[in-house]
Parts: C-alpha cells; structure tokens; sequence
C-alpha cells in the first residue's frame, strides 16, 4: 500500500516534469524593433543551442539596436513527431498498467514476458525505467541539430549544411555584409516595367 502510493507520488512528479518541458512551437524570445528582422530556427531539444542563441540576441542588440531578433523552435519531420506524441501516451499507459498490476498480454492470451513479471516485481524501478527510456527516444525523435538563421526570411546559416554554429565573428560579418548588399539595393532607382 506505501508502495502503491509512492509509486503513484512519483508518477505525479514525472507527469509534471513532462508537462514543464518546452512546448515545441513556443517562441523563444522576441524583441520588438523597427528594422530588418533576423530569425533563428533552433533545435527545440537543446539548451546548448539556446544559450548561444540568448548570447547571440544580447550581443547584436548592443551593435544592432533596430535590429528585431526572433526565435523559434526548428520542428523535426512530421513522422518523427508523431512517434514522439504516441511514445509519450504510450509511456503513460505502460506506467499506469504497471502500477494497477494488470496483465495486458493475458488479454491477448499471452504469457506475460519475464521483463513483464520483473515490472511487476519492482513497480518503481520498472515505472522508472519506463519513464527515462521513452524520454530518450523523444528525445531523439525531436532532436534535429537545426541552427538555422534568416535576415528578412533570407536564408544567412544552416548548420544543417555546414555542420557548424556560426562564430559570432561569422555572424556579425554576414549581418554587415547583407545590410550593406540591401543598403545599395534600396538606393538604386526603381524602374516599371
């Protein structure tokens, strides 16, 4: 009966770890200005890429005051999400049948698997295993590597195709280079065709 209840104390912290994690399409942060606007597209899984990104937006709002910087989570393929969303019910399921103590194969007229009876066996550590297993394929499924950047929704970086995160260096040096290629566009006489 302790057990049950801690097990039940336990799912009840998980669940709301799971519920605290960033929503996938949340905007990271948004700075209203009157200029060029520059977007990153961020992996959503990490918070390596975050931090760059909150140094990155601290740094060019100092040298680029009208600069707005917007950011926003790089979503994985559909198919991949899909998993996702299915392995995070299915988790939850898998937890609730293991703290019940039901057998799901029984109703297939199953034996139960010797993993089954050691979950039985060991409520907590299987309710555990369960939980950190499945995130970690989540994980993974949503984890995309992106560090995509756009000035005026033109593509500037992908880390998708170099591999890499822009230096800041790298990245005040693209931003120069655009603004004066737009400087000089918009200067040049508009001629109707």
């Amino acid at each position: 009966r302790r057990r049950l209840s801690f097990a039940f104390l336990l799912l009840g912290l998980l669940a709301l770890y799971s519920a605290s994690a960033d929503h996938p399409g949340k905007k990271l942060k948004m700075q209203f200005s009157t200029g060029p606007l520059l977007k990153f597209q961020i992996c959503c899984a990490s918070s390596r890429y975050r931090r760059v990104f909150e140094e990155y937006t601290r740094v060019l709002n100092q040298r680029y005051p009208d600069i707005r910087i917007e950011g926003e989570n790089y979503l994985p393929l559909p198919v991949y999400r899909h998993i996702a969303s299915f392995l995070s019910v299915f988790k939850l399921a898998v937890i609730g049948l293991i703290i019940l103590g039901k057998d799901p194969f029984a109703v297939f007229g199953m034996q139960a698997p010797g993993l089954w009876q050691w979950g039985q066996a060991n409520k907590i550590y299987a309710c555990m295993m369960v939980f950190f297993l499945s995130n970690m394929v989540e994980n993974q499924c949503m984890s995309t590597g992106a560090f995509e950047i756009t000035l005026n929704d033109v593509p500037v970086w992908s880390k998708l195709e170099s591999g890499h995160l822009p230096s800041m260096q790298q990245l005040v040096q693209i931003l120069e280079n655009e603004m004066k290629l737009n400087a000089r566009m918009d200067s040049l006489p508009h001629h109707r065709s």
